[in-house]
């Protein structure tokens, strides 16, 4: 049975609920310190989970997939084992910058198993401190569970060959939640060229926020995509893409958070469409 489960927690949810019920809370932080990071402190209870060897499979050639792809079903499975998450496991992911590196691509993957008791915590590592939660650096051990059984990525993805024919019929709707200087192609740094897919549209991620770093709510993201959505003359499906498939996962959470229809998520993104000779827009 389908649970009816926000996929946003607020701290002072998380507190009640670490207080009554089982759950895991997975640090899913990244960048070259993020490790280190947790050792240092995190969230009472919370194990880590690394993007780039446990929600990605990166290869020698990011033409090939890009530099964030999916894992194969049986390593995210191994991953799941090892954070002791079962399939009834209440999952709560934060991170340090507000839900976009990574803890909403790790939100997406336990969605698109068909895993229904997962949130991401709104603002937070920062908003946990401010709020009080217990911060500390005990090592935290992983409970025993049975491997996660997984049949197959469910939620829709879109292949770089794919989403070249939608470019060139130009009938989806494409969205690009890089910053706006990446997009217009005024400097590029981490991808080998600078500029953007033809026909996206730049709606950068960031802007799933309010000043304060929490999401907005429902009800505001509900009439801002809804405004782009009907402003589209299409048919065809809303396309989202970030530099390697991570930061997208954002905007996915955010259109979940508004009650809208998930997008579907181009894994490759910039990295591998920028790699593969593709057409590419400068404004």
């Amino acid at each position: 049975m389908k649970q009816n489960i926000s996929p946003i927690i607020n701290v002072s949810e998380l507190i009640k609920l670490s207080k009554l019920n089982d759950i895991v809370i997975v640090d899913a932080s990244n960048g070259a310190n993020a490790k280190l990071n947790y050792e240092t402190k995190h969230l009472n209870d919370a194990l880590f989970v690394d993007l780039d060897t446990q929600l990605a499979n990166i290869k020698k050639n990011v033409a090939n997939g890009g530099r964030h792809p999916l894992p194969s079903i049986n390593q995210f499975s191994k991953t799941l084992q090892d954070l002791g998450i079962s399939t009834q496991t209440h999952v709560i992911i934060y991170d340090d910058k507000n839900g976009a590196n990574a803890a909403a691509r790790f939100w997406w993957m336990l969605k698109a198993i068909g895993h229904e008791k997962v949130q991401v915590l709104n603002g937070g590592i920062q908003e946990a401190e401010r709020m009080s939660f217990p911060i500390n650096s005990n090592k935290v051990k992983a409970k025993k569970v049975t491997p996660y059984t997984i049949n197959q990525w469910q939620l829709p993805t879109i292949s770089l060959t794919a989403i070249e024919k939608t470019v060139k019929l130009k009938n989806s709707i494409i969205i690009d939640v890089r910053e706006t200087a990446r997009y217009k192609g005024e400097y590029e740094p981490i991808d080998l060229v600078a500029g953007h897919i033809p026909t996206a549209i730049n709606i950068p991620f960031i802007e799933n926020l309010t000043k304060d770093g929490l999401f907005a709510s429902p009800s505001e993201l509900h009439t801002k995509y809804s405004k782009i959505i009907n402003a589209f003359k299409n048919n065809g499906p809303i396309i989202v893409h970030c530099g390697s498939g991570v930061t997208a996962c954002h905007t996915l959470l955010a259109f979940e958070y508004a009650g809208l229809k998930m997008p579907t998520l181009f894994v490759g993104s910039w990295s591998e469409w920028s790699r593969n000779n593709k057409p590419i827009e400068i404004n």
